[in-house]
């Protein structure tokens, strides 16, 4: 069986986002020193999966970045969770968190971003209880199962016990409140940590396990 992992940029306060899903701190905390440890991440996975919201901001942005995550976030199969499926007419609609992301690295061709497009297009579409669609998805073979935010579809994940392993970037800022991957536990899930690593800027990577 499968790993499921969750990887996620987190204040030093534990919160995804902002109160109204605010991501603008990130942005300002994030240096490309963590990106070989991001990448390592991504380009491990042999699925992605993500909620509807999530998919419109990804499919809005990656098929035409040139940056160095474009190209396992555009090849890399990927699979949306979405109990009422995919509305006509929202495949436009992009989130704060979206609104917030730099653009500066969106400048692919236009026959390689339509190329990219259509490998997200043909991503399917998963409408079924999220604990039955994810285990049935463990069952599968292949490389890990890689879980993207949004805020609820990932406390959706967490909150099946299904996930093996989270996988944390935590950005030296604080913000006071906002909205947890956590806060749809029932109880407390005891952590191995399994890898810790600093990076000179203050953010640290950490690499945990349930026990």
């Amino acid at each position: 069986m499968r790993k499921l992992v969750v990887r996620m940029t987190v204040t030093a306060d534990g919160y995804m986002c902002g109160p109204n899903k605010e991501m603008d701190w990130l942005f300002r905390n994030f240096h490309p020193d963590t990106k070989d440890w991001v990448v390592e991440t991504i380009s491990g996975a042999g699925l992605h999966i993500m909620g509807s919201k999530t998919f419109n901001d990804m499919k809005s942005y990656w098929p035409a970045a040139t940056e160095v995550l474009a190209e396992p976030m555009n090849k890399i199969p990927k699979a949306v969770f979405s109990r009422k499926g995919i509305a006509k007419g929202s495949e436009g609609l992009t989130t704060q968190a979206r609104k917030d992301t730099p653009t500066s690295s969106l400048n692919q061709t236009k026959e390689q971003t339509e190329i990219n497009l259509k490998e997200w297009e043909s991503s399917p579409v998963l409408t079924g209880p999220i604990y039955d669609e994810l285990l049935r998805l463990k069952q599968q073979p292949g490389n890990f199962i890689l879980a993207h935010g949004g805020v609820s579809f990932i406390q959706s994940v967490v909150a099946t016990g299904l996930v093996d392993e989270y996988r944390l970037i935590v950005c030296p800022v604080v913000i006071g409140k906002g909205l947890s991957m956590f806060s749809s536990l029932e109880k407390a899930v005891d952590l191995k940590l399994i890898n810790s690593i600093a990076f000179h800027t203050g953010i640290v990577g950490n690499v945990y396990r349930p026990k």
